[in-house]
């Protein structure tokens, strides 16, 4: 039986761990070409190892974002991955925090999104999903300043692109995760020098008690790439254990 991606070419920033990673797998085992990337070539590695493609980028870089584009013009499905949680209120971030931000988590989308849409309308459609989160237009969070706005930014950037390109075949859909346990969290709850104190924190604001697996926000993402959503686009999709809603 053909999987939901059964010959999709789909491109995953961000590929290495945690959301990138069960993704990049969710959409193999789907049938899908899986092209993985990501700046950390040890976890690139480890995908290469159970048979997934995989690309050296740093989605900061330009003309890397381009040539790749350029090598795979049939490319069905973009999902933008890539990000960065910043700590602190506005009182907190330097100019350069901004900036880097931003970067990281906007216009690595801006990147991406401008260099693999004309492949997609050549050939008549395509799918991007864009990872935002709860903590943006949706819920503010303590202490994550320039991380809500810049989510809030790729929000308003999906629903932008999902305008412009509805007529010519091309869906655009953002995720809005809740806490993710990740390796990205485990390193940031280590960083605070209470461990527990601080994944007790997180917790205790989820009402189902408990934080979201990868594999869990994985399945949204393979529902967003596949045609089983043809008709859904420029929407932020929440996936936060009842978060916002509770």
């Amino acid at each position: 039986m053909a999987g939901r991606l059964q010959d999709k070419i789909c491109v995953v920033t961000a590929a290495g761990q945690g959301i990138g990673r069960a993704s990049a797998l969710a959409m193999q085992a789907e049938g899908a070409q899986v092209i993985a990337t990501d700046i950390n070539s040890r976890t690139l590695g480890e995908l290469a190892e159970q048979g997934i493609e995989t690309r050296h980028l740093n989605v900061r870089d330009s003309v890397a974002v381009q040539r790749l584009a350029a090598e795979l013009p049939r490319t069905d499905v973009l999902f933008n991955c890539a990000g960065f949680v910043a700590n602190g209120s506005i009182l907190d971030c330097s100019d350069e925090d901004w900036a880097f931000s931003m970067d990281v988590n906007v216009s690595s989308m801006f990147r991406m999104c401008k260099a693999f849409l004309p492949g997609m309308i050549a050939k008549g459609g395509g799918s991007i999903v864009n990872m935002a989160s709860a903590v943006s237009s949706i819920i503010a969070a303590p202490d994550r300043f320039v991380y809500g706005v810049t989510k809030a930014g790729v929000i308003g950037l999906t629903k932008a692109i999902a305008a412009d390109f509805a007529t010519q075949g091309i869906r655009c859909n953002a995720i809005c995760p809740g806490t993710v346990d990740s390796p990205s969290l485990e390193e940031r709850l280590r960083a605070t020098g209470d461990y527990d104190k601080a994944r007790a924190a997180f917790i205790a604001r989820q009402p189902m008690g408990r934080l979201a697996l990868p594999e869990e926000i994985a399945h949204l993402v393979v529902y967003l790439a596949s045609d089983e959503s043809a008709f859904t686009t420029g929407h932020a999709h929440v996936i936060d254990g009842g978060w916002t809603n509770v």
